[in-house]
């Protein structure tokens, strides 16, 4: 008797997901060896905020720290800021689920940024601000050495094109910060991970994803205009979005113009000539 042929698709897909785990565990892997982001005896706060990237970003340090070179400690911690309608249960349900330890810290930001910002405003800016408060103080009381968060390579081309349109500077999110005063190190495991990948990773795994029903419901927001813009550019010319990325790694100071980064003034004619300073330039902007 003949037996029918098996299938295909389950043997490809399981390749796939194989391939695309392996992927993500590089990537991530690379990020923290190349940007020093975790160290021995690490005590790392995982941010959570119920989206799929800080889920991934969670999954994927779960899978590096069981083989990984140094003793790191992760503790998954998420802000409820009030949101009408936020599920309680899904992430302490998730997380007891599969063993992490974890604190939901409630804050009830959701009041005061709808209290705060006009309607029809951007409500993204202060949001982040007190969002970003209430981790660092939970951070500073329990003894953690690290903040992951949960933004990857598209994130921070996004945010790139954001500071040049919007705010005039070369600038976006590093992958590691000390943040301002001085107390804390974020990190971004994710800062070389695709948003495609993440979105299929998610997928596959069947992350309980909780929906933003604040910031990111807003349809006027500049992360959007540009996410179209990129998008766009991405579907026109494939792979632009990664040469960006790659662009961002690799800066060259003295072929930009910022006087504060380069030189400029000490590269003289023949390297041995200092410059007029800028007194002496100005001086004669009122002539005839």
């Amino acid at each position: 008797m003949t037996l029918p042929l098996q299938d295909p698709v389950p043997r490809k897909q399981a390749h796939e997901r194989a391939k695309l785990a392996k992927r993500l565990r590089r990537q991530v892997g690379q990020a923290i060896a190349d940007y020093g982001m975790i160290e021995d005896g690490d005590k790392v706060m995982v941010c959570l905020s119920g989206g799929k990237d800080s889920y991934a970003m969670l999954d994927i340090l779960l899978q590096l720290r069981r083989k990984a070179p140094v003793r790191f400690e992760l503790v998954a911690v998420n802000l409820d800021q009030k949101q009408p309608g936020f599920p309680e249960h899904v992430l302490p349900d998730y997380l007891r689920s599969i063993g992490v330890p974890f604190t939901i810290i409630e804050q009830d930001t959701y009041s005061v940024v709808k209290r705060v910002v006009p309607e029809g405003k951007t409500m993204c800016s202060l949001c982040s601000r007190l969002r970003r408060g209430a981790l660092y103080r939970h951070a500073s009381e329990n003894g953690f050495t690290k903040i992951a968060l949960g933004h990857h390579r598209d994130d921070l081309v996004a945010t790139f094109f954001m500071n040049l349109f919007f705010h005039a500077k070369l600038a976006t999110m590093p992958p590691k910060l000390r943040s301002d005063d001085g107390e804390h190190l974020v990190i971004r495991p994710l800062a070389t991970c695709r948003e495609a990948d993440l979105i299929a990773y998610a997928d596959w795994k069947q992350f309980p994803i909780i929906p933003c029903t604040l910031c990111g419901s807003q349809e006027n927001l500049q992360r959007k205009q540009v996410g179209r813009m990129l998008a766009a550019w991405e579907k026109e010319s494939p792979g632009r979005i990664e040469t960006i990325a790659k662009a961002l790694a690799d800066v060259r100071p003295g072929q930009l113009a910022d006087p504060a980064l380069f030189d400029f003034v000490g590269l003289g004619r023949r390297g041995d000539t200092p410059a007029p300073d800028a007194h002496a330039w100005l001086a004669g902007d009122g002539c005839d």
